[in-house]
């Protein structure tokens, strides 16, 4: 009817129940030295020991367990917060940022000569052969083509598309680019052109003009695009070759191309402000 082991665990309970009940007979007893007494003790202690032990170690197998749930739902939490804070403090790092940016436009747009449209840059040309950027203003803004577009540190480019709401900015680094400049020290003349690795090469300059490393290039304000004075870059080599009449001088423009982000449209001057001269 019972399997071998069933009946065996019920012998080994009934043995220890049995001990338990005789030791708790015997414990109310005035004597210990009572000779089944001490027999069972002998027998049922080792075993009472080991269940206890059993019962400890199960318990601390739970607290264990309970203490690692715990603590890994604790560092879930924590790895939680430290990701919020670190989301909030990045925010807080871009809003500073661009609220520096604004302030540097702002300040660019106080001091212009010009009316002034601000704009973000949205997208950039994929093509590797062409340097232009699509800012989100365009006719509905007043822009117009061939308006010139700059920043605080210096020209951007200009406006070679138009659309309603867009417009696509030529960029100052495209070969297509060409923007009459002068060596604000000496004021020798020539022509800012798009070059290689965001530098630009300061063509058609006279072997005698006066220029050097270090040098800054500004607009002329002759080629009918960009008003006079507006930074365009820094000379960093100079060559002079043995023959032909030009020197070989290569720029670094100012402004940082490849974090472009906001820029100001300067808009034509008013037909008062060419009359009085401004």
């Amino acid at each position: 009817m019972f399997s071998r082991r069933t009946v065996v665990i019920l012998g080994v309970l009934f043995f220890i129940a049995a001990n338990i009940l005789f030791l708790t007979i015997g414990s109310r007893s005035q004597t210990t030295s009572f000779l089944p007494y001490r027999v069972t003790l002998s027998l049922v202690a080792p075993l009472q020991e080991i269940f206890t032990r059993w019962i400890r170690f199960n318990e601390d197998i739970w607290k264990h367990y309970f203490y690692l749930v715990t603590a890994a739902k604790e560092n879930n939490r924590l790895k939680q917060a430290l990701n919020d804070a670190e989301a909030k403090l990045n925010q807080q790092e871009e809003l500073t940022l661009a609220n520096q940016r604004f302030r540097r436009l702002l300040d660019f747009k106080q001091t212009a000569a010009r009316e002034v449209v601000a704009a973000e840059v949205i997208s950039r040309d994929p093509s590797p052969w062409f340097k232009t950027v699509v800012i989100n203003k365009g006719k509905s803004d007043g822009i117009g083509k061939g308006y010139p577009v700059a920043m605080s540190e210096g020209i951007v480019g200009q406006i070679i598309e138009i659309s309603k709401n867009y417009a696509k900015v030529l960029l100052l680094i495209d070969r297509n680019s060409a923007v009459d400049g002068v060596v604000q020290r000496s004021r020798a003349r020539g022509v800012v052109k798009g070059g290689e690795e965001a530098q630009c090469m300061f063509e058609y300059l006279l072997r005698k003009h006066d220029v050097s490393v270090e040098d800054m290039i500004v607009t002329s304000g002759l080629d009918g695009v960009y008003p006079k004075g507006l930074p365009i870059g820094k000379v960093i080599t100079v060559e002079r070759p043995h023959a032909g009449i030009f020197q070989h001088v290569l720029v670094a423009p100012f402004v940082d191309f490849e974090k472009l982000e906001e820029v100001i449209v300067m808009m034509p001057p008013l037909r008062h402000d060419l009359e009085t001269g401004r």
